[in-house]
């Protein structure tokens, strides 16, 4: 990941009022596709969170609220690789941190001096883990390997050829070696085949070439549950036999309801009591929520909760702007779920009934929910140029916009806690 090399200066401009996080993350996957870890992405570069001197309140103040208070929703509990320039470094804000969370990605543009070298010492001292950023063949921070625990590499900037030399040269005892840019599966193979032990980038969203044009028994019932709450008419019977039929979603509904989000004064046994005191829209919402869990079972975890957080993150627009009769929690959900079942959109949307703005931009094509589901995309990956410009488009501030990201990666972090 590249960052600017800013000094931080108190004069520049204010920082992020309280409660907004204009903050993204990319997921670092290990070789079974299990999340080891996020790279965290700070609009304007971690600089802005470290502009004041070490003493200054007011900076550690924002720093704790924005960060070391927000790391566990950011991350569900996992690594954060946080980007770190000299400065960072040699003054050890990074130490404001917890070390067992916290891996310190050093930029391709620090310097390997004598104080920086110094500050890694203190940092695998007290616990952190050091990952050397977008290494190349004859790095000028070859000084830096004996200290490293990871070294990324970035698959577009470097060939096939130089890539395995360096897993050669740098791993497996010495380093883990990470592949950046991993954009298809082909390459995440390749490069597993290399020796890399961490991979990044989008590969694992899209979905494999089917070898069956089936959809699976048990994918195919969490359809029928989505299809029998997108219509018009709730059929309770039907809702119920089916939560009936799959103890996991008994369970997940009863516990649900028996959390303190409620706060029922007695204990909810039975799934006609729930369904009866959810309501239509609550029963609509939660089944949408637990199918998707369901229908997530044996993938990586960050394809649900990337479609929870996208739900969430419309739903809670929808009230700023235009979007008729449309659903944008279902849209947002919707989104994910060609890759979590691994199947063609259009076969997700042919067992879905959906309104057809949603349908059209699902699908690929015009309509006016085009630049919500653009500004959706953006927020996730940290494109903030374009997410600002989309903002500007829908009439909502970018504060608005960041706020909402937040709310939403806090809500579908507790709607996935185990209990």
């Amino acid at each position: 990941m590249n960052a600017p090399s800013s000094a931080l200066n108190p004069g520049d401009k204010p920082g992020p009022k309280p409660g907004t996080h204009f903050v993204a993350r990319q997921p670092v996957l290990t070789a079974d596709e299990k999340v080891f870890g996020y790279e965290i992405l700070f609009r304007d570069g971690i600089e802005d969170f470290f502009r004041h001197s070490d003493a200054d309140v007011a900076s550690r103040s924002t720093l704790n609220t924005s960060m070391l208070l927000g790391l566990d929703v950011l991350c569900d509990g996992r690594r954060a690789f946080i980007n770190c320039t000299r400065d960072i470094l040699i003054k050890d804000y990074i130490t404001l941190l917890p070390s067992e969370q916290t891996v310190v990605e050093i930029l391709e543009n620090v310097p390997a001096d004598d104080l920086v070298v110094a500050a890694c010492h203190r940092l695998k001292e007290s616990g952190y883990q050091i990952a050397l950023d977008d290494f190349v063949v004859d790095d000028p921070r070859q000084l830096l390997t004996d200290l490293a625990d990871i070294i990324k590499v970035d698959l577009r900037q470097t060939s096939t050829a130089e890539a395995a030399a360096m897993v050669k040269r740098y791993g497996p005892w010495r380093c883990r070696m990470l592949a950046e840019k991993v954009e298809t599966r082909d390459e995440f193979l390749v490069a597993k085949k290399a020796g890399f032990v961490y991979f990044q980038g989008y590969f694992f969203r899209k979905p494999e070439t089917l070898k069956v044009h089936e959809i699976p028994a048990n994918r195919l019932a969490y359809l029928r549950m989505l299809q029998a709450v997108s219509k018009p008419e709730l059929e309770v019977r039907e809702i119920e036999n089916a939560i009936k039929g799959e103890a996991s979603l008994c369970y997940r509904l009863l516990r649900y309801l028996n959390s303190s989000a409620f706060g029922f004064s007695t204990e909810i046994h039975s799934v006609r009591h729930a369904l009866s005191i959810l309501g239509e829209r609550e029963v609509r919402r939660w089944i949408r929520l637990v199918a998707t869990l369901g229908a997530g079972q044996g993938r990586t975890s960050e394809l649900v909760l990337s479609a929870l957080v996208r739900a969430r993150f419309c739903e809670l627009l929808s009230p700023k702007i235009e979007h008729g009769e449309s659903d944008l929690f279902l849209m947002g959900l919707l989104s994910m779920m060609d890759t979590i079942l691994e199947i063609p959109m259009n076969q997700v949307l042919d067992n879905v009934p959906i309104d057809k703005e949603s349908k059209a931009v699902l699908l690929g094509g015009a309509s006016r929910l085009r630049p919500l589901y653009q500004l959706m995309l953006a927020q996730e990956s940290g494109e903030w140029q374009g997410g600002a410009d989309l903002a500007r488009q829908l009439h909502v501030t970018e504060s608005d916009v960041a706020q909402v990201h937040w709310q939403s990666m806090q809500w579908a972090r507790e709607m996935t806690a185990e209990s």
